[in-house]
């Protein structure tokens, strides 16, 4: 992360002092048990989401457990900037200090946030009105780095009948085959995910040169920052708890064959990008497990229902198999024919597919 310090937007609203900090960290370094302070984080980069934005945010207005502070983080968007820092007085407007993209924001409102705890929500979700507590309660357990939650999909146009829930994870919500209750998991899904601050902090923040900038449907910076989480705590949890649920937006534009094929595709493309630096076998964990049983019983199943929707389905399952495939061999490929020496771009952090 560069060592410029965060624009914060003026408001006629008194900003918060840097000292005293306003959000002390002292009662959980004397109680490792006790629950922790809380920076909800959402990141926008489009006037086009206002009306999701909007909604994003009166949803965490409405936790019964407020959140400490909510910093918004606009990503290089100066009109965006000004509507928002207007609309909403009692948000702590930021801008993007890194390069353009989602890492680069996830990693300014990390740096902006004073909570022990950040939460990251997606400018196009909203929150049930106990995932803030829900989220939190997790941390009452000293060895847990991390709490995601579920991700349930708000198609605007209905869901295409051949869309298969295996493969929610392209609309970016929860999908059949993760656990039904709390359970230790390898990554989360960025809609819905917390982090201790100070784990992320340590582990360098999310990579720039992965994941998503504007509409490229590229991904996996969620799933690189929690490999490196875990491999620097051995014995901590990253814990997947479903009564912490969101609503995510999903506009008619992705429930295209078309969308469906690209994102698969991309997804290869990042997973690629994350075994060549954390290695296939933590990369691709349970993307194995998926391949092996939660696919084999969907396309069983589709295939007993025949008729048009179960063979459409069948369909989908199969070339979103080979769209993912194409797309990692074709990173890797690129990795290995990279001229010796170069290295993409990666933003140091703060200190220094299916999920």
């Amino acid at each position: 992360m560069t060592d410029a310090a965060h624009r914060t937007v003026r408001t006629t609203h008194p900003r918060p002092q840097p000292h005293p900090d306003p959000y002390p960290r002292t009662r959980t370094e004397a109680d490792p048990t006790a629950v922790p302070s809380l920076t909800v984080v959402v990141c926008a980069y489009t006037t086009d989401r206002w009306d999701d934005l909007c909604a994003c945010l009166a949803s965490v207005a409405r936790q019964h457990r407020p959140a400490d502070e909510v910093v918004l983080v606009v990503d290089h968007c100066p009109e965006l900037v000004a509507r928002a820092a207007e609309r909403f007085p009692s948000v702590r407007v930021v801008t993007n200090s890194e390069r353009r993209g989602l890492s680069g924001a996830r990693n300014s409102g990390v740096r902006a946030a004073h909570g022990d705890v950040v939460a990251f929500l997606d400018d196009d979700a909203a929150a049930e009105p106990d995932w803030a507590g829900r989220l939190l309660a997790g941390y009452r357990d000293p060895r847990v780095l991390g709490v995601g939650g579920l991700v349930r999909p708000w198609w605007e146009a209905g869901r295409p009948a051949w869309f298969p829930p295996e493969f929610d994870w392209v609309v970016g919500c929860s999908y059949r085959g993760l656990p039904e209750r709390p359970a230790p998991v390898r990554n989360f899904i960025g809609a819905n995910m917390s982090f201790r601050r100070a784990e992320v902090l340590a582990a360098g923040g999310f990579r720039t040169d992965l994941g998503r900038v504007g509409k490229r449907p590229l991904g996996c910076e969620e799933t690189e920052l929690c490999l490196r989480l875990a491999a620097r705590r051995p014995r901590g949890l990253l814990l997947y708890e479903p009564s912490a649920a969101v609503r995510h937006h999903v506009p008619d534009t992705r429930t295209t064959w078309r969308y469906f094929r690209s994102r698969c595709y991309c997804e290869g493309l990042s997973k690629a990008a994350v075994a060549g630096r954390a290695g296939a076998g933590p990369a691709l964990s349970s993307e194995r497990r998926y391949l092996r049983s939660t696919l084999p019983r969907a396309a069983l199943r589709e295939a007993r229902a025949g008729g048009g929707r179960g063979l459409r389905t069948l369909g989908a399952l199969l070339g979103g198999v080979f769209a993912a495939s194409l797309g990692y061999a074709v990173g890797s490929l690129r990795r290995r024919v990279r001229p010796h020496g170069e290295r993409s771009a990666r933003g140091a952090g703060p200190g220094g597919g299916p999920p």
